[in-house]
């Protein structure tokens, strides 16, 4: 009786361990089938449906998984007012260009070279930099640092300013009233003056305290570049490539960086094309676009569920609703401050953004296409001759006649939809 007593507990708990081991999976697996039941779209990558029709399914909101966020761009192409729908976000720790500083530490004339062993010096130090960073190891962005951080504090940090996460208690902790505390997040400079040196300390323990984290770049070349990282398990990560009509951003860049695109500008008052003008400067947007986003588009399968294209001008034309289908794709829940910034800084004076060369405060929809009358038609006809496959893979229309060009009422963005793939 003794035994026949011992085996009859032993099932009884066996029987515990079977039911709740069942009631477990019935409460998990069903739901997480269902999300996955939607997650790979029917069509083409590429769809001609307007965006207002846009609608596919996505992956659920996870709260207990960290997501990894990387904006990928070239220089003055929106990518700060991207960085910003996530910067804005109470639980995204956002950096911006933190690759600045291994730039300049390892190849100072990166961004003036055209040579292509050169341009990738320094992708190695950027990949393992970019993996310490998303896991919140920022002590590994002081070998970069110069002068050297002293006692994991610094002044030298780039842009700084930039992130709320570091302008904000416990980083900056400095006495502030609410309406110093608003200023310091409106004004870069206002959080370097009021905030004092970086304590990169406290910033990996703002960094852990986020449920994700999200970085902008402009220094990574092509979305294989980053295939490393984005094979990595453990990091979760997500990439946002953001695109622009290259004669929209070479407008931009001839206002913004007016010493390097000097003959650019001498080319635009004359008429003439200078003999000496740097043409690479422009030739390497559009190849560096064609050879990652006919990567992406490719659907490979390293880049499942892992990638999505954004054009600028779609963003700048329907700013929530675009938002909205990125948060979607990151599998983010868009926070109602978020939604308040867009408002807020989409509707300013087109004579604001022309003064401040590095605001994010737009009159967004104006501001998509006024290359068109910044650029003279032969500066118009160059750059789209040398950028015609990049033009036709991203939907920009080609101008043949200056009245063309200056007509503003006739968009040259085609209406298309770039669906990620799951």
């Amino acid at each position: 009786m003794q035994c026949s007593w011992k085996s009859m507990v032993l099932l009884a708990l066996a029987s515990i361990a079977i039911q709740y081991t069942a009631i477990r999976t019935f409460s998990t697996k069903p739901f997480s089938l269902l999300c996955s039941v939607g997650l790979a779209p029917t069509g083409h990558a590429v769809s001609s449906h307007t965006p207002s029709s846009y609608s596919f399914s996505l992956p659920s909101y996870n709260a207990s998984k960290r997501t990894h966020i990387l904006i990928l761009a070239t220089t003055r192409s929106g990518s700060s007012f991207v960085g910003q729908l996530f910067n804005q976000h109470p639980e995204v720790f956002y950096l911006f260009e933190p690759l600045y500083h291994v730039q300049l530490a390892l190849l100072p004339r990166l961004a003036q070279s055209r040579n292509l062993a050169e341009r990738r010096v320094m992708l190695g130090a950027a990949r393992d930099l970019l993996r310490s960073l998303y896991h919140c190891h920022l002590s590994s962005l002081e070998s970069y640092i110069r002068p050297r951080p002293v006692n994991h504090s610094t002044d030298k940090l780039f842009r700084r300013g930039a992130s709320r996460s570091l302008c904000s208690f416990p980083v900056c902790q400095a006495p502030l009233s609410s309406e110093e505390q608003n200023l310091v997040l409106a004004d870069e400079g206002e959080c370097v003056r009021r905030c004092g040196p970086l304590n990169v300390s406290l910033a990996t323990d703002a960094c852990r305290a986020k449920r994700h984290a999200a970085i902008k770049t402009v220094r990574i070349p092509q979305i294989s570049d980053l295939r490393a990282l984005i094979e990595d398990p453990r990091l979760n990560l997500k990439v946002v490539q953001l695109v622009r009509d290259p004669r929209g951003i070479l407008a931009s860049r001839i206002e913004t960086f007016r010493d390097t695109y000097r003959l650019w500008r001498l080319w635009r008052a004359t008429g003439h094309r200078p003999h000496n003008l740097d043409l690479g400067q422009i030739n390497t947007v559009c190849e560096d676009f064609l050879r990652s986003v006919s990567v992406g588009l490719a659907r490979p399968a390293w880049l499942r569920g892992r990638y999505k294209l954004l054009r600028y001008e779609d963003l700048a034309r329907f700013p929530l609703q675009k938002t909205r289908e990125l948060y979607s794709f990151l599998g983010l829940v868009l926070d109602h401050s978020v939604e308040d910034w867009i408002i807020n800084n989409t509707r300013g004076s087109s004579d604001l953004s022309s003064r401040q060369k590095f605001t994010t405060v737009r009159d967004s929809a104006a501001n998509a296409e006024n290359w068109r009358v910044k650029l003279s038609f032969d500066m118009v006809v160059y750059t789209q001759t040398v950028c015609q496959p990049v033009l036709e893979l991203l939907g920009y229309k080609t101008v043949f006649h200056p009245r063309e060009l200056r007509n503003l009422s006739h968009s040259l963005v085609e209406d298309r939809t770039f669906l990620p793939f799951f």
